[in-house]
């Protein structure tokens, strides 16, 4: 395998080495100054609801995200504040997903993604039984040291609701797709 070394000028190098197998391989730099991402520096996180969280009527309930998957970059806390902070500013593709786990139940359901501490993104859906009731989906843009992420439910079923427990029915997840 052939390879060239980059040296900067007062430390640090840069190896690019040619995979040992035939075939034409390229890799273009864009013309623009900036970091270029590789899959060590990108943050991403899957966590879910272990436990039923019990969300009363009409109201906006942060959801304890209280299970990690995987967390690439330590930026999800799963234990205090059930939000994500990445350390690398960047677009996010983001996915919530909150299942009622009471059963039948009449009404709406909101998921909402909250940036900062306020809604910031959000979708309608309808109690089910033991299933996703609501979804969201959406690419944010953070900047890699104060924003930060939470999922809330709202439900208005006329009383108390528990949300689905286990990563199948209420999960909470983000992956950086591209830097800023």
């Amino acid at each position: 395998m052939s390879s060239v070394v980059i040296s900067g000028d007062t430390s640090g190098s840069i190896t690019l080495a040619a995979p040992a197998v035939s075939g034409l391989n390229t890799a273009t730099l864009p013309a623009a100054t900036g970091t270029v991402m590789v899959s060590g520096n990108m943050p991403a996180f899957s966590a879910y609801n272990s436990n039923s969280q019990s969300v009363s009527n009409a109201s906006y309930t942060k959801i304890q995200f209280n299970t990690k998957e995987f967390d690439t970059n330590s930026c999800y806390d799963n234990t205090t504040n059930y939000r994500f902070t990445p350390t690398v500013a960047g677009y996010y593709q983001v996915n919530l997903a909150i299942g009622n786990g009471s059963g039948n139940a009449t009404g709406y359901t909101l998921g909402l993604i909250y940036k900062n501490g306020s809604a910031f993104k959000t979708n309608l859906g309808q109690p089910s039984v033991n299933g996703p009731s609501t979804s969201v989906s959406a690419i944010i843009q953070m900047n890699g040291s104060t924003d930060y992420l939470e999922g809330y439910w709202y439900q208005n079923s006329g009383g108390a609701l528990n949300t689905g427990s286990g990563q199948q029915y209420t999960v909470f997840s983000a992956a950086m797709i591209r830097n800023s």
